[in-house]
Formats: C-alpha cells, structure tokens, sequence
C-alpha cells in the first residue's frame, strides 16, 4: 500500500512539473508606433500585432496607458499558441502637441510585462507661424 501511495506521489510531481514546462511567448511585430506629423482632429486608431510563440495559451490580462489621452483595448480571448492578437490603441488628436506615451501590456507570457511606446506629432493646419516668411513684404502689398 505505501508503495502504492509512493509511486502516484511520484506521478503526480512528475505530471505537475510537465505541465509548468508549458508557457505562453509574447512576441510584437513592432513595440513603438510612429504617427509621424498628423493633423489635428486625425484618425489615431493603430494597432500593435504580437504572435503567440510558446506553447500554452496566451492570456492579456491588462493593457495600460500612461496617460488619459490614449486609450488601448485588449484581446477578450485567449490567444492560441500559433496565432496573432493586436492591441488596439486610439489617441486623442485633438491635442495639438508631442506624442510621446508608454502602452503597459500585462500577460501569462514569460515576459510578463511589455511596454509598447507610440510617437510623433499632432499639428494643427490652421495656424500658422508668426516666423513663417510670407512671399511679399508688407511694403510690396
């Protein structure tokens, strides 16, 4: 009986350290976006694509910004091991400013935490520069 007991102990360690070999891999396309110049007012949707690369089910359990301004959005499902998830991040341009903001991705990955950064410049085409030079002088007017 205790070898019994013995030999399913033994089992039932080996079956649970099989099991821990078995992770999720998180691996991004690209970590930083780059709007580039953009005009006030723009589209500034963009997405992140990551693949799974392990062998165990790949769960986003929170996706966070640095800032209130940009809002990304999470996978609901697990991502199969093999296939590929896109974080949607939307930005608000109707901020005429820099963009330089930090995206924190939270998972069941062996790298559990990911920063993903977006970048550029939201302008706005109706005002112009005091510095601009005009093509006529104001005596030639």
């Amino acid at each position: 009986m205790k070898k019994l007991f013995t030999i399913l102990f033994i089992g039932l360690i080996s079956l649970s350290m099989n099991a821990q070999e078995k992770t999720a891999k998180i691996e991004f396309k690209d970590t930083t976006i780059d709007y580039g110049t953009i005009n006030k007012g723009a589209d500034g949707v963009r997405t992140f694509e990551f693949t799974n690369t392990g062998d165990a089910p790949l769960i986003v359990s929170k996706v966070s910004s640095s800032c209130g301004c940009t809002v990304p959005k999470k996978p609901e499902a697990p991502i199969m091991p093999g296939q590929t998830g896109e974080i949607e991040v939307k930005y608000d341009t109707n901020r005429v400013m820099p963009i330089r903001k930090t995206i924190t991705v939270l998972s069941n990955a062996t790298t559990p935490t990911v920063s993903l950064k977006i970048k550029g410049e939201v302008i706005d085409p109706s005002k112009t520069s005091v510095l601009e030079k005009k093509s006529k002088s104001v005596m030639e007017k």
